[in-house]
């Protein structure tokens, strides 16, 4: 079954987060893993609205983020930024009269600056493949495994963006307009389908520039660098292996690491590390770890520097995180 169809979940989800290791919670319809990149207490804001076998999800952010994002199995996405919203898409800096579709089992990576919002479209394949086919229109249909943008009129992207945001907030407001009544369910479902097809209909695949195309080299050399680090389990690296990994000069790792995240490879990677700990230790049951382990296992060698890292990232000790997840 479709994890849009489960009975047991309630139409409207809010959920306000404040710890990066805390971004996938509320939405089992994707799989998000997100690392802060500066400083500052984290206020996210996900509002999740579920109609039959859609879904529209407003995503908010008031620090920068990087994300990585993957639909679950059997959906498609499709996502349509604010017209205030700064940030990148694979690299690519996105505008307002942008939409990205997503395919079955693409993976999107995001950096996104403070006052960040978003409206995703989350649909079944199966369905939208069979709306698309009668109307002769097969071509919408995002081509698995990748992730493509697209350009729109401006109007036609504020309005669908518009339309979702009153959507969510007015779930947000009164959830239990939508919890009770399958009805009204019934015709949203219609609704979602009917507005972003108009939608995509009036776009066209974006052309990229060649300033566009060096971005998205270069986000494609920091995705290589930090799969393979986390591959191998924190283990510490020189700069060499990651030049080596990424078949680029330092300088050209360095270009794409400031350009992409904002920050040194060394300066981002010790920052995942430290997500990763996190999510360790919050996932930790009693007895089960200890702070140093966790430490050591993702390449943080001196315990007292791993300390002041940590609690400068994330606003509190590693031994904090774990005991108040044991209570």
């Amino acid at each position: 079954m479709n994890s849009l169809a489960k009975e047991t979940t309630a139409a409207v989800t809010v959920i306000e987060i404040t710890d990066p290791s805390e971004a996938n919670e509320g939405i089992e319809l994707v799989d998000l893993d997100a690392v802060q990149l500066h400083a500052g207490s984290l206020r996210a804001r996900r509002v999740v609205v579920r109609a039959g076998t859609t879904a529209v999800a407003l995503n908010a952010s008031n620090v920068r983020l990087r994300t990585r994002t993957k639909c679950s199995e059997g959906l498609v996405a499709y996502v349509v930024f604010g017209p205030s919203s700064t940030g990148t898409v694979n690299g690519m800096p996105v505008r307002p009269d942008q939409l990205l579709t997503a395919g079955l089992g693409a993976e999107v990576g995001f950096v996104v600056e403070p006052g960040w919002e978003s409206i995703t479209f989350l649909l079944p394949a199966t369905d939208l493949d069979a709306h698309l086919s009668v109307r002769k229109r097969s071509s919408l249909l995002p081509p698995p495994g990748e992730a493509v943008l697209l350009s729109a009129a401006p109007d036609v992207a504020n309005k669908l963006f518009a339309w979702g945001r009153q959507l969510a907030e007015t779930a947000a407001k009164q959830p239990e307009l939508f919890n009770d009544d399958a009805r009204m369910l019934a015709v949203l479902q219609i609704e979602i389908f009917e507005k972003l097809l108009a939608a995509i209909g009036a776009a066209e695949v974006f052309e990229p520039s060649r300033s566009d195309r060096t971005r998205q080299r270069r986000s494609r050399i920091v995705k290589l660098v930090e799969e393979y680090v986390l591959a191998q389990n924190g283990v510490n690296l020189y700069v060499t292996d990651l030049c080596r990994i990424a078949g680029v000069s330092e300088r050209a790792l360095e270009y794409a690491f400031k350009e992409v995240m904002g920050l040194t490879p060394v300066a981002f990677l010790a920052k995942l590390r430290l997500h990763r700990v996190r999510q360790a230790l919050i996932a930790a049951t009693s007895g089960s770890t200890t702070v140093a382990n966790e430490a050591l296992r993702w390449g943080f060698w001196h315990l007292g520097e791993f300390s002041r890292a940590y609690s400068k990232c994330f606003g509190e000790l590693p031994s904090e995180t774990l005991e108040r997840n044991r209570d």
